[in-house]
């Protein structure tokens, strides 16, 4: 985190003078009181002024949008960040624009691809790791959809026929809206198998 120590005749206006050097606002940082001013001899000689540190939080969604607009204008496409969201250490994003086609890429190899890189990118600045979605006009969402729509569909035919299933192979953020989908189901369990890349979700009754 940056960090900032500053003087002022009181707390307040030491946390002021600092804000505005930093170029920050106040939910951005976390301040420490270092010194209470005090009133010296006849409240001239002796004064000693407050002083506060003050330190600039590492905020995630902000990091991921920075490090996100370095990569797309590197790319030269055209783009715009509709929503950067982050709750429970997940940072969400969704981009519009005229080449989202191409930053999807076949079977969305690109769009993976840059979600990795983002990913490193962010955590390398943060000391709580996050994990980085990266989606393109809500395909993502769309597609996450679909597949919860899917596995409760296929945990019902487990139910019927009391046979497991096996899902075609899917990356690690497919298999987890799988198992998160499923996790809710007192008569379903759900685990992966196999090796990557042709790791597949197993749909099973609880035994």
């Amino acid at each position: 985190m940056r960090s900032l120590e500053k003087k002022g005749k009181s707390v307040d206006e030491a946390i002021k003078l600092a804000l505005e050097e930093l170029g920050v606002g106040l939910d951005d940082v976390v301040i420490e009181v270092l010194e209470e001013p005090s009133r010296g001899i006849l409240g001239i000689i002796g004064n000693k002024p407050a002083v506060v540190k003050v330190d600039v939080k590492n905020r995630p969604e902000k990091t991921a949008r920075e490090k996100l607009k370095a990569i797309l204008d590197g790319m030269k496409i055209n783009y715009e960040i509709d929503r950067v969201e982050a709750q429970d250490g997940v940072v969400r994003i969704n981009i519009t624009g005229k080449d989202m086609g191409l930053l999807i890429g076949r079977k969305g190899e690109t769009l993976n691809a840059v979600q990795f890189i983002l990913g490193l990118m962010v955590n390398r600045d943060l000391e709580e790791r996050v994990r980085v979605v990266l989606d393109v006009e809500d395909y993502r969402l769309r597609k996450e959809e679909s597949l919860k729509s899917l596995a409760v569909n296929l945990s019902e035919r487990v139910k019927r026929t009391r046979r497991s299933v096996v899902m075609r192979p899917m990356g690690p953020h497919e298999r987890r809206v799988v198992h998160t989908a499923l996790q809710g189901d007192p008569d379903i369990v759900t685990f992966s198998q196999g090796e990557e890349p042709n790791r597949k979700v197993v749909i099973s009754l609880k035994k």
